[in-house]
């Protein structure tokens, strides 16, 4: 293993992961006006309709997919699988959530590009990170032919056992991945990038949607008519409105 390995694998997690935390908490708390996702739709709805559903269907299961299959240790899943199911199932999965992203963001690039209004409203942040999405899952997709190759799961567990190495701040994570392809590892640079310049782009609003979650046990907000006189009156600054 070289250099040039330790650091991306070894101390490239943590610069990623830190950047991701603290930059999205200080572009909240200081520029809270820039926190949306820039919708494109009052411009033209043509082909977004159909991209953006394709686009987050696909990301949201491999998001979720990546998380709980690296970070699963694997005596939780050994009674029932082995670890060749498990990366058939990742496979499989992976790779039919991973057409229908890449169908999505395809969709959603060529809208952004084809359109005049829509590219001039574009910003430069917001078509680069559609070609690192695009240019994601393609890698994705690659690694498929690659772990059909050996489909004992050794090297999915490898792969586990360097995320599960990387949150829990144990060392050795990145000589895991010594004998790991260049697609394995690109794949990988490139997913913990995206979490890097999660920060600097319309990706904040993911935070907005999983805060959507707190709507469920937020208790209700009682609205009374002051109109029919139901209402007793208030002081200033505390009356219904």
């Amino acid at each position: 293993m070289n250099h040039l390995d330790q650091f991306l694998f070894g101390y490239y997690p943590y610069i990623a992961l830190t950047v991701f935390l603290l930059g999205s908490l200080m572009r909240f708390d200081r520029d809270q006006y820039s926190w949306k996702s820039d919708s494109s739709q009052l411009l033209r709805q043509g082909q977004l309709r159909w991209g953006s559903n394709l686009f987050h269907i696909g990301i949201l299961f491999l998001l979720f997919g990546h998380a709980f299959g690296l970070l699963m240790p694997h005596f939780m899943y050994a009674p029932f699988m082995t670890a060749g199911d498990k990366q058939l199932l990742a496979m499989v999965s992976g790779g039919l959530f991973g057409v229908l992203g890449l169908i999505g963001v395809s969709l959603l690039l060529h809208r952004r590009l084809s359109d005049p209004r829509i590219r001039k409203n574009s910003k430069t942040s917001d078509i680069a990170l559609l070609w690192l999405l695009w240019l994601q899952f393609v890698l994705g997709l690659a690694t498929i032919p690659l772990s059909a190759q050996h489909l004992d799961g050794s090297m999915m567990i490898k792969l586990a056992e360097w995320a599960q190495r990387i949150v829990t701040f144990r060392g050795g994570a990145a000589e895991l991945l010594a004998e790991a392809g260049w697609i394995f590892k690109a794949h990988m640079f490139l997913g913990m990038s995206l979490f890097l310049v999660f920060p600097f782009t319309r990706l904040v609003h993911v935070w907005s949607g999983f805060g959507t979650l707190a709507y469920v046990v937020r208790p209700y907000q009682l609205v009374r008519s002051r109109r029919l006189g139901l209402t007793p009156k208030a002081p200033l600054g505390q009356r219904d409105f």
